[in-house]
Order: C-alpha cells, then structure tokens, then sequence
C-alpha cells in the first residue's frame, strides 16, 4: 500500500476563525490531491503564536474538543481522510503544545502535547506533556501504526525510539523552526535508526523563523536489489507556501523492517540504565 501524506505548508493568516477557514481549504485541496493523511505545522490554531503573557497567553489557548479543533473532526469524516490538527491547548496549570489526530471516519485516535518544549526559549510558558504514544490507523486499504512527536522532540532520540518500541511505522512531526542541514540530518537519523517513516511539516518562508522544507524520510537506507546506499529522503517540499503531497510505500517499508537490523533487532538494553537515571554525568568505573 502506498500513503498519500498531505504536507500542509502554510502561512498564518489572522485569528482563529481565519486559521481554521484556511485550514478547511488546504484539507479540502489536499483531498483533491488523492491524500490519506494531512497535517498541520506546529500550532496551526494561532500561528504558533506565544505571548509571554500569561492572560495573552490564555487568550490565544482552546481546548482539545473545542469547536476549531472538533471542525477538524467532522472535516475528516466528511473527506474521508485523516487529519492531524495543531493547536495550542487549553491545559492546567499551563497551556500546552497539541495535536489531534482524527482517523477518516472522523475518530481521534490520537491526543498528543509536546513532551520536549523549547523551555530555553518562548515555550517556557507551556507545560510539556507526559509520553508518547502510538495509534492504529485504518486508511481504508491497510492499518498504520501511527505516532507524533513535535519540532524539538525530533533532538532527543529518545523520542523516535520510544514511538518505535511502541509500534510506530509512520511519525508524524509538525514544527515551526528554520529546517537546515542539521535539523535535517536529526530527522534522517531518527528515520534511519528506527527503521520508520517520519513526515515533518513546517511552516514556509515568511513566517518568522521557518523557511518551508517540508520532508518525508521513509526509514529504507537500502534495498536488496540496489547496489548501493539510497537517499531516504523521498520528498522535500521549496520554501514558497503551499499543499504538497508526499508519498510512502508502506509495503516495502514493511519488507525492509522484516530483513534490516536496525530498529530493536539488536538492542542491549541492559546496559542503558543511565539513560532514565535522574543523575547527571558519566557512569563510574569499574
């Protein structure tokens, strides 16, 4: 089976309703383009917009099954085809970093807020969420098992790790930062050492900060019937706004994780405990 993956390259045009309107559109063409799957860049419901502010802040915040969020819903079940919504979410004690992800009966089969906030920086005003977490998600002719992780989470390989061990063949990943060679190299490797797809997009050229670049990187660093190493990025969207489709083929993913030794194959946990220690430094020796 082959996905159609909806890159949803937009630029913010005003306050929630515009959001929203806009959104609907860029759905309802992705459709026309023959997608399965289309997703949103960080944020969307406000343009990835953080007052420091704590009452602005508040303000700019909805929450999970609100109706800018639930348009989504009833949008994918009418296009049969599934969306991941982004939207700053209205959350105690603090705002978080959200997606939603409906399937194409316009089921959420998934709710998930960033984990890894950028707490250096603006994000310091949002509450990071608590895991991570992997979905089914029936496209019609197959079932993907599905995951998110948001900007920053891509920097901790930790994030694309845990989706794997969990089942994830497809990440999804919106975000809202300048994608530039090692940025793009975080995603290569996260797609590489997992043996998974991961579909990033961003906001293009024009909103501060971003530059476009959208990408799918499907997992497969070789194939059997080709003698050398092959480019696992199999689409990178321009800077200029836009809906651009990528595609996976999800069969021969699923072929090379069944031969390939990447992955879990060979993993040695027993000897990561201070990956999950609280403390800090290296491991005394022995």
């Amino acid at each position: 089976m082959k996905i159609k993956i909806a890159l949803l390259q937009l630029l913010p045009c005003g306050g929630l309703r515009e959001q929203m309107e806009k959104g609907i559109r860029a759905c309802e063409r992705a459709k026309e383009m023959g997608a399965d799957i289309a997703l949103f860049p960080e944020m969307w419901s406000d343009g990835y917009a953080l007052p420091q502010d704590e009452q602005a802040l508040w303000e700019l915040a909805v929450t999970a099954d609100s109706g800018f969020v639930e348009a989504f819903g009833a949008l994918a079940a009418e296009l049969q085809m599934a969306i991941a919504v982004t939207f700053l979410e209205s959350h105690e004690p603090k705002p978080r970093n959200s997606v939603v992800l409906f399937d194409r009966r316009g089921q959420r089969r998934l709710h998930y807020a960033k984990v890894h906030t950028c707490a250096f920086d603006l994000e310091k005003v949002l509450d990071p969420g608590e895991d991570l977490y992997v979905t089914e998600l029936d496209l019609g002719g197959d079932v993907v098992k599905v995951g998110c992780m948001i900007c920053f989470d891509r920097e901790f390989p930790e994030s694309a790790r845990l989706l794997m061990l969990k089942g994830a063949e497809l990440v999804l990943a919106p975000n809202a930062c300048p994608m530039e060679i090692n940025r793009l190299a975080a995603l290569r490797t996260r797609a590489y050492e997992n043996m998974m797809a991961v579909a990033t997009c961003n906001y293009p050229a024009g909103q501060p900060d971003c530059n476009g670049h959208s990408t799918l990187f499907d997992g497969i660093a070789w194939l059997q019937e080709e003698p050398w190493t092959r480019d696992m990025c199999v689409f990178e969207a321009p800077e200029e706004e836009g809906v651009y489709i990528a595609e996976l083929d999800l069969d021969q993913l699923r072929r090379y994780r069944e031969h390939e030794i990447m992955g879990d194959k060979y993993r040695r946990p027993e000897t990561y405990g201070l990956l999950t220690a609280e403390t800090r430094g290296p491991a005394p020796a022995r």
